[in-house]
């Protein structure tokens, strides 16, 4: 759910005839649930009605933004203020690849997200340039489209402090072990938000989701599309439900994969305090894999002992940083990427191995900053920034620190991992200085087409009752699970049971009529030349 661009032929232009069916509009039942809902609402069809008109000139894609050809890149103009249509603008970065089918097998455009907030989908079209399998059926059909959302990349980049500062390290130990080490935090979270607030305040209001979900919308239009197709990872879930909330006349196809909560009274203060439980279940399912390949790795044989090691790591890097660099805040920050994907577990066991056998380096890399690598710098930066600014800005935060110090504190004696890190994340909105809105009541309204909900049981950054209640807003939604598995992401892995699945919802919309459970996919194996090292 965290934190984890664009130009060939020419321009599609749309004929008024057509504009029309673009312009549904969204249920009045849920403009009124959304602050100024009527009048945004108005806005996005006055926009959606401009960019239809305009269509995108697609052209190739500047050098310095890493998308080779054939992938095409351009710009739709969004309002940066819907309830302001005829006010500042702000450009969305926007590519594609093309379908690799034929005229008769073209089913229109596949809009991707892949979370954060904060996180970009340019590289969505990759999928078809670099011949995916697990997407080679559906790139017969859709043209692959991503996006930079509003304060992303190219789309109007927000800052919060300065990039370089932001990646130096090592940082405090997010774990206080004194009332002092909290104060501390506490002047470093109102400091970054006074800095979003100073670096990018005129942009802060309108960091909303609903606001991305527009800009979507909008984009649909730009794209000469009458109905959308979109599939969203993590946060893009919840973009997915919202938009399907917001436009539910305007939905042809909706995937939600790896689904958040959203539930209103999840957003998202006591999403992020349910994530820390999620994550401490699905680092011990690490530490138990690490355990059961022993003869590899060489760190412990039980899951307890693997927790030790764990736990001796983080002494050890608190009291001297690993290459002067990595202290615990770092190792914390990498050793979660093995919570969130499955794709993670044999690297990061590999680099601790290396570090316990006297090799320090692949921990210092991996884990460390790149001063020198100041474009992945400002990206980096830009991406937190948009966390923080979408999750502060979506609903209002606690200002009270008894309630976020009591809250912390009981769920850190059961889930320690990443509970205080977590916390002094999202701090921020404890005092941030731009209003912040009510979140979208998430409900099926006339119009909503079937959608197609994927899940594993025990993913981490987006637990599994997300997708339970997703399932029970959204009338008529079908639920694969993935029972037994964590990794965050579904749709990318490698299980038949759910490929299949979304080929068939993607080219023909038919599911099973009913939920369907999947076993697990593979679970990750240690290369054999680890064992030799």
């Amino acid at each position: 759910m965290r934190r984890q661009a664009i130009f060939g032929a020419a321009g599609t232009v749309v004929t008024g005839a057509l504009v029309a069916g673009f312009l549904a509009a969204p249920a009045a039942s849920a403009d009124s649930r959304v602050p100024g809902g009527a009048a945004e609402a108005h806005g996005a069809r006055i926009a959606a009605e401009r960019a239809a008109k305009a269509g995108i000139k697609w052209q190739d894609c500047p050098a310095d933004w890493g998308l080779e050809k054939p992938i095409e890149c351009g710009f739709v103009t969004v309002p940066v203020d819907y309830a302001k249509p005829d006010g500042r603008t702000i450009k969305i970065a926007v590519d594609r690849a093309r379908a690799t089918g034929t005229a008769s097998e073209h089913q229109g455009s596949l809009v991707y997200n892949p979370g954060g907030p904060g996180g970009s989908g340019m590289k969505f079209p990759r999928r078809i340039t670099a011949k995916s399998p697990l997407w080679a059926k559906t790139a017969k059909a859709y043209d692959f489209v991503g996006f930079d959302p509003r304060g992303v990349g190219h789309s109007a980049p927000i800052s919060c402090v300065d990039p370089q500062q932001w990646v130096k390290a090592p940082k405090a130990d997010p774990v206080p072990g004194s009332e002092a080490d909290k104060r501390a935090q506490r002047k470093l979270a109102k400091e970054y938000a006074d800095g979003c607030y100073e670096r990018s305040g005129d942009l802060l209001p309108y960091l909303t989701t609903p606001n991305t979900v527009r800009d979507i919308d909008v984009v649909r239009a730009a794209l000469g599309e009458k109905k959308l197709n979109y599939l969203g990872v993590s946060y893009g879930t919840y973009i997915g439900a919202v938009y399907g909330t917001l436009f539910p006349s305007h939905v042809r196809r909706l995937i939600v994969d790896s689904v958040v909560n959203p539930a209103q009274d999840n957003i998202w203060y006591q999403a992020n305090l349910e994530q820390d439980v999620a994550f401490e279940g699905r680092f011990k399912d690490w530490e138990t894999w690490v355990a059961k390949h022993d003869s590899v790795f060489h760190i412990g044989d039980t899951a307890e002992k693997v927790q030790q090691q764990w736990l001796k790591l983080r002494a050890t890097a608190k009291k001297n940083p690993i290459g002067g660099v990595v202290g615990p805040a770092e190792l914390i920050n990498y050793f979660q990427s093995a919570a969130y994907y499955d794709s993670s577990w044999v690297p990061v066991a590999q680099n601790w191995q290396k570090y316990r056998a006297g090799d320090e380096k692949a921990l210092v890399e991996a884990a460390g900053p790149h001063l020198a690598d100041t474009a992945g710098n400002i990206a980096s930066e830009n991406s937190n920034a948009v966390y923080t600014a979408v999750e502060c800005a979506d609903a209002k935060w606690p200002t009270s620190w008894t309630k976020w110090d009591r809250d912390n504190t009981r769920v850190d004696r059961k889930a320690p991992f990443m509970t205080w890190s977590n916390a002094w994340m999202n701090l921020p909105c404890a005092t941030w200085k731009t209003p912040q809105q009510n979140p979208v009541e998430v409900a099926t309204h006339k119009g909503l087409p079937k959608t197609l909900i994927v899940q594993s049981t025990r993913d981490a950054a987006t637990p599994y009752a997300g997708a339970v209640e997703l399932h029970k807003r959204f009338r008529g939604s079908e639920l694969i699970t993935e029972q037994g598995a964590g990794s965050h992401g579904v749709t990318g892995l490698v299980n038949p049971c759910i490929n299949d699945r979304v080929d068939a919802y993607l080219l023909t919309g038919k599911t099973d009529g009913k939920d369907v459970t999947c076993t697990p996919h593979a679970t990750p194996e240690p290369p054999k030349a680890a064992a030799a090292q």
